[in-house]
C-alpha cells in the first residue's frame, strides 16, 4: 500500500509532530469526505506501506523528522511545488528564495530522484503569460538542476469552488495550441538543464516536445526506491480520468492547509482552514479533528 500525505493537506510543513505520532501509533482515522460520519481505520504499519508520498510546498520545519521516519524503516519521496507566483496567487506561502533552498538542502538528504518538482498549477492572464512562464520556468530550472531529475506540470482546473477567488486575476483557460506552445517553451528548458519534464492530469499529447504523461503516486518510482517489484499497480480510480497515479491510500484533511492559495481545490474557505489548524492536536489519530462518538469505523482495505 502507498501512503498519499496529502493531496488534501500540507503535512510537511504543519502538521510533521501529527504525522510521526500516526507512525509510531501504527495507524490513522481518516474521514470519509464525502460522508462524515464514516471514518476509515488505515494501517501504517510498517509491513503495510510499501512507500509514503509527501505533497508539499515548503518541508522546513519537517526535515528534522526525517532521520526518525528513515529510522523506522519507511521509504518515501516528496513531491514538492514551487512556482514562481507570489503572495497575490500565493499569500501564505515563504519567499521563494527560501523555499528553492530548502528544495536544495532536502534534494542533498535524500537525493534528487526523490524530490520531483511540480511547477504546478500554470495559470494564464494579461500578467501570466507565456513569456512570463518562459523566464519565470527558465530561472527555476537553473536554481534547481542538479536537484531534481523530473518536473511535472499541470494547467489550471477551473474547479467551480475556486472560481469565485481566482476571478480577481483575470485568468483564461488555454486550448491545446497554447498548451503547445507553452510546453515546447519550458520544455527546452528542462532539457538544458538536466530535468525530465512530464504532465499531469492532462489529455493534451505533448510528447513531440519530449514531454509524457507522468503519474505522481508512481508505483515504477516506488519500485526504484525500495527495490520491490512493483508492477501490476491498479490506476487510481478515484482520481480525474486523465490522472495516471496509482491506488494509495491518502491521509489528509480537506480545509485544513493554511497557505492560503487562491486556486487551490483542498481549501473551500480560509476561514474553513484556520478553524480547522486551531483544532490542530498531533496526538489526535485524525488530523485537525476527532472522533464524535456516532461515527462508524471500517478498516480500509489495504
Amino acid at each position: 500500500m502507498i501512503i498519499s500525505a496529502s493531496r488534501r493537506s500540507d503535512i510537511p510543513a504543519f502538521f510533521g509532530e501529527w504525522f510521526i505520532h500516526r507512525l509510531h501509533d501504527g495507524e490513522v482515522l481518516v474521514h470519509n469526505p464525502m460522508q462524515p460520519k464514516q471514518v476509515s481505520r488505515i494501517s501504517l504499519s510498517r509491513n503495510n506501506v510499501d512507500a509514503i508520498v509527501f505533497w508539499t510546498k515548503n518541508p522546513a520545519n519537517f526535515l528534522s523528522r526525517l532521520p526518525e521516519i528513515d529510522r523506522l524503516g519507511y521509504a518515501y519521496y516528496f513531491l514538492f511545488t514551487i512556482t514562481p507566483y507570489d503572495v497575490t496567487i500565493e499569500p501564505g506561502v515563504e519567499d521563494k528564495r527560501l523555499v528553492i533552498e530548502v528544495f536544495k538542502q532536502l534534494s542533498r538528504l535524500i537525493g534528487p530522484e526523490k524530490v520531483v518538482w511540480r511547477y504546478d498549477p500554470v495559470i494564464l492572464s494579461d500578467v501570466y503569460t507565456t513569456a512570463w512562464h518562459r523566464a519565470s520556468f527558465d530561472k527555476l530550472a537553473e536554481e534547481l538542476s542538479g536537484y531534481t531529475q523530473r518536473c511535472i506540470i499541470s494547467f489550471f482546473d477551473d474547479y467551480r469552488k475556486v472560481r469565485t477567488r481566482m476571478r480577481s486575476i483575470g485568468y483564461t483557460m488555454p486550448d491545446k495550441v497554447l498548451m503547445e506552445e507553452i510546453a515546447g517553451t519550458i520544455a527546452d528548458s528542462a532539457g538544458r538543464n538536466g530535468i525530465s519534464l512530464c504532465t499531469c492530469s492532462h489529455d493534451v499529447d505533448l510528447s513531440q516536445y519530449g514531454i509524457m504523461h507522468s503519474r505522481c503516486i508512481d508505483s515504477e518510482l516506488v519500485g526504484r526506491i525500495t527495490g520491490r517489484q512493483m508492477s501490476g499497480r491498479k490506476k487510481d480510480s478515484r482520481q480525474r480520468h486523465a490522472c495516471g497515479c496509482v491506488e494509495s491510500r491518502d491521509i489528509g484533511s480537506y480545509n485544513t492547509c493554511t497557505h492560503g492559495c487562491i486556486y487551490c481545490y483542498a481549501v473551500s474557505s480560509q476561514e474553513k482552514a484556520s478553524l480547522a489548524y486551531r483544532r490542530y492536536d498531533p496526538y489526535s489519530p485524525m488530523l485537525c479533528d476527532s472522533l464524535k462518538g456516532d461515527e462508524t469505523i471500517t478498516t480500509a482495505r489495504q
